[in-house]
């Protein structure tokens, strides 16, 4: 039995005990025929597609999950060719049959996905509501009255149904990300130019991204991976030159002051904070930032000369078929005739006047938490202002691509009422694509929200997102190496880097030995003992330092397995029991930063 939500460790587990692709597709068939919201497709695969792809996947590598995507299924935002099904961007005065796969799609087939249909989107992918097509408006999963988020709005609503597996969307203001919030999913914002466009309608060609929505961190990145790689049909197209983050003590910008700004929301500024809170609680430092530089840039793209490159991309159409156009999406295509070259470059020295400012900054950051989406709105309150409340959504997502970022978008949790659900964006510099998805993954799963439209389902073990193995060997400190103490250069002087503070499991027991210079304590283990855990920090070490390290401990301390109030076990000191016969125990102290303090 297949879960409500398809991720990716869940239809590999069920591969593993025997399913087969074919009886997958026709449980998915079955689930998008009986699926209540009828403006998700523009056009779905044929039961008999569906059948084919799963077919011809078996053929080609019949090993269950001997292909990194091996009869996973996905769906496709109808601005991204897939041979064999017509594209529209959700206006079908406009609608082509392609002639082959863009390059995306045709690596994610080659991986072994298959492709399900092609999904709703607010037209030519201008807008982040999801009202915004003449095939209808997708819904929240949540709640029926209220907006999907887009412009990949059927994407989006497509993953969190159990519908697919994963959903691609574009993002150019935010449409990968904030379809990502209203649906209790993940979003992965790439670095623009690391996945190709080939194949893809533009909407704003320059800063175009196409986005994965997903159930998890692991999976979006996963997926991520098999689409990155340089195209040199795509003119925007980059090689990726991945950008590092510290794994540790991470410097997390917050918004302060007049900078938040929910428009009366504060169901989501709640989420938001406690979003903060969980960050701290992860080890990050918070850190107030100036926010006014990201919102003037994030303000050019719809009132700036950044339009008129929407205009660009349907210029001779709109020419002839001004009529076939959504309302909102002609007013906002057509006011591109007001900006002239002079405009287009004046924007450009603002923008990255604002570039400079945003870099000052960056100083003090390692990465931005921001709300995705300050507020939601229902269906009906969106169409009564359509401008106005869409630009809303936007606040804090539209200057990523202009500034050339990377983020994440995860779920921050449900309102008070656990009706719907709000989400928060990780931002990190250029090509930091990777590095951002651990700590990303770490804040998901500390929120316990399910995924998608299942609020009860577990992340799996499978999709967790371990930072990078660097060679590094951890060790816990109990004593003189502490930060801040007088045998702490060892362990800098070596290379060592503090990975966190924490406390031992209960049964340890902590002694001053004598006539040690500088004072040093004993750590000891007595399973008969249950106590509060001592304070003590876990550093790590290059492989080489760590040798060195071991070798100069004198007795009678020596390096043996210590468990942490987490239930992991590090390397640390211990001291040998002989040694205790006349040391005074300190243990009720709590740790020896307490002994040190008292001796004073």
């Amino acid at each position: 039995m297949l879960p409500t939500i398809l991720d990716l460790s869940s239809v590999r587990a069920a591969y593993a005990d025997g399913l087969t692709p074919l009886q997958l597709v026709e449980e998915v068939i079955a689930r998008c025929d009986a699926v209540d919201d009828p403006a998700i497709f523009i056009s779905r695969a044929s039961a008999e597609q569906l059948r084919m792809q799963a077919k011809d996947l078996m053929d080609r590598a019949p090993e269950p999950n001997s292909l990194a995507l091996w009869g996973i299924p996905f769906a496709a935002k109808d601005n991204i060719d897939v041979a064999g099904l017509p594209t529209t961007a959700a206006c079908p005065a406009y609608e082509y049959q392609p002639q082959k796969d863009a390059t995306l799609i045709a690596r994610l087939k080659a991986a072994g996905a298959i492709v399900i249909g092609k999904t709703n989107l607010d037209q030519f992918a201008t807008g982040l509501n999801g009202t915004r097509s003449p095939f209808g408006a997708p819904r929240s999963v949540f709640d029926k009255d209220y907006v999907s988020g887009g412009s990949s709005s059927g994407s989006a609503v497509s993953v969190a149904s159990g519908l697919a597996s994963f959903a691609l969307g574009t993002d150019t203001a935010g449409s990968g990300r904030v379809p990502a919030a209203f649906n209790n999913l993940v979003g992965i914002k790439p670095t623009p130019g690391l996945v190709p466009n080939t194949g893809v309608v533009p909407a704003c060609r320059s800063v175009d991204v196409v986005t994965v929505f997903a159930a998890t961190v692991g999976d979006g990145i996963a997926i991520r991976r098999v689409m990155d790689g340089f195209d040199a049909d795509d003119p925007f197209s980059t090689e990726a030159q991945p950008a590092t983050l510290p794994t540790t003590d991470l410097k997390v910008g917050v918004l302060v002051g007049a900078e938040r700004e929910f428009y009366g929301n504060t169901s989501v500024e709640a989420l938001y904070d406690a979003a903060i809170e969980r960050a701290k609680s992860l080890g990050a430092t918070i850190v107030p930032f100036d926010y006014v530089p990201f919102r003037e840039a994030a303000e050019l793209l719809y009132n700036g000369p950044w339009v008129a490159e929407r205009l660009a991309a349907v210029k001779d159409f709109i020419k002839t078929h001004a009529d076939a156009f959504d309302p909102a999406v002609r007013k906002i295509i057509e006011g591109a005739s007001a900006y002239d070259a002079v405009d287009a470059f004046e924007g450009k020295y603002k923008l990255e006047a604002l570039r400079q400012r945003a870099k000052a900054e960056w100083s003090k950051l390692d990465v931005l938490l921001l709300p995705t989406s300050p507020t939601t709105y229902t269906v009906e309150d969106m169409l009564a202002d359509p401008i106005v409340k869409n630009s809303h959504f936007g606040r804090y997502t539209n200057f990523a691509n202009l500034f050339g970022y990377a983020a994440i978008a995860i779920p921050a949790g449900f309102d008070d009422e656990g009706h719907l659900p709000a989400g928060v964006t990780l931002v990190g510099p250029a090509f930091s694509d990777d590095a951002l998805a651990p700590f990303a993954d770490q804040m998901h799963r500390a929120l316990s929200a399910g995924m998608g439209k299942d609020r009860t389902a577990t992340l799996p073990e499978a999709a967790k997102v371990y930072v990078p193995d660097d060679g590094m060997i951890e060790i816990v400190v109990v004593g003189a190496h502490l930060t801040g103490m007088p045998l702490n250069p060892e362990l800098t002087s070596g290379g060592g880097k503090l990975v966190k503070s924490c406390r031992t499991a209960g049964d340890y027991r902590l002694y001053a030995l004598p006539d040690t210079t500088p004072p040093k304590p004993g750590l000891i283990r007595d399973p008969s003992f249950d106590g509060a855990g001592l304070e003590v920090e876990v550093w790590k070490l290059p492989a080489a330092a760590f040798g060195q390290f071991v070798a100069n401990i004198p007795a009678p301390l020596g390096i043996g397995k210590v468990t942490l109030d987490d239930g992991s076990t590090v390397s640390s000191f211990l001291c040998e029991a002989h040694a205790l016969k006349d040391a005074q125990e300190i243990t009720a102290l709590g740790g020896w930063r307490a002994f040190i303090k008292n001796m004073a």
